[in-house]
């Protein structure tokens, strides 16, 4: 969800595209039967806040600690500079109930594809590129992305690039890296965002959306193809982090359990719910605090 830089006010774009009636798969359609993730559900938040506002001192406060962070310096226009990388690296010195660091990711918006890459590539450089030499970031998080191939795979092979070429930029600076990349649709996602040799993103935001929408309306999978209509995914997901659930205006701590057990059955690895509200439903501190999240998620799986 991209945000306006002046108050950090989001702009709401829609998650729940339709692509005509949800189907069962058919006989020759990419699905296989369900499989065992070898991870649980963990926490993911998007901090769309400025580096030392209360909300990214909760999260980094949080114990465990968030799995992944994103940060968002006007929608990724903006220099990423000393503040901003003092904060990514106080949040990537946390330890998550699985024991490893908190990932920080860089936010950039694409305009479902129409931004020129160009200018796709400075804010990316924003994040990945600075004075001292050094990472602060451990990948980007692409915003407003596309969820259809497009005419002869275009849609899917711009965002294709992108990830080739966050991985030139991250590996160039230290080839040790493990870059994260994930790619936010807001809903599911065809199944050539995933092709094997092709795939745009380690991760797919594949909900974002409201409690509401989330407990009464969802579409039925993560990805899609227009033979089988709408099916998990787990053919994708070998490791359980391939889709990321984002659910806002969730009414109270119970709800929130529902949110993250219901994330999980639905095959995320990652979620994040919270009580805010839009505009920006992304720029506050949940009632029941991020520790509380972070360690029921910590039981689920």
């Amino acid at each position: 969800m991209r945000i306006r830089a002046k108050g950090l006010a989001a702009l709401f774009l829609g998650s729940l595209l339709a692509v005509g009636a949800t189907a069962a798969p058919q006989a020759g359609a990419t699905t296989t039967a369900p499989t065992t993730a070898t991870r649980g559900l963990e926490i993911g938040v998007p901090a769309y806040v400025y580096p030392n506002q209360q909300m990214l001192l909760d999260v980094q406060a949080a114990q465990p600690a968030a799995s992944i962070v994103i940060l968002n310096p006007n929608n990724g226009d903006n220099p990423f500079d000393a503040s901003w990388q003092a904060r990514a690296d106080a949040l990537r010195a946390r330890t998550t109930a699985t024991g490893e660091h908190t990932r920080v990711l860089g936010y950039v918006h694409t305009e479902r594809g129409k931004r020129d890459k160009a200018a796709v590539l400075a804010s990316v450089r924003n994040y990945l590129v600075t004075g001292d030499g050094k990472l602060h970031v451990d990948g980007i998080f692409f915003d407003t992305t596309s969820r259809e191939c497009g005419d002869n795979n275009a849609e899917r092979d711009y965002y294709l690039d992108l990830r080739q070429q966050v991985q030139a930029i991250v590996h160039s600076i230290d080839p040790a890296a493990q870059e994260l990349v994930v790619n936010n649709p807001g809903t599911a996602v065809q199944d050539c965002f995933l092709e094997p040799g092709k795939r745009t993103a380690d991760t797919f935001v594949t909900f974002e959306g409201t409690y509401a929408a989330y407990t009464a309306s969802y579409l039925g999978g993560n990805v899609f193809n227009l033979t089988a209509g709408y099916y998990p995914g787990t053919a994708f997901d070998p490791n359980g982090t391939s889709y990321w659930h984002l659910v806002h205006a969730v009414p109270d701590a119970a709800a929130m359990h529902i949110v993250l057990d219901t994330a999980f059955t639905r095959g995320a690895g990652y979620a994040y719910a919270t009580d805010d509200v839009l505009d920006n439903p992304w720029d506050a501190t949940p009632a029941w605090g991020f520790g509380a999240e972070t360690s029921y998620a910590a039981t689920i799986g």
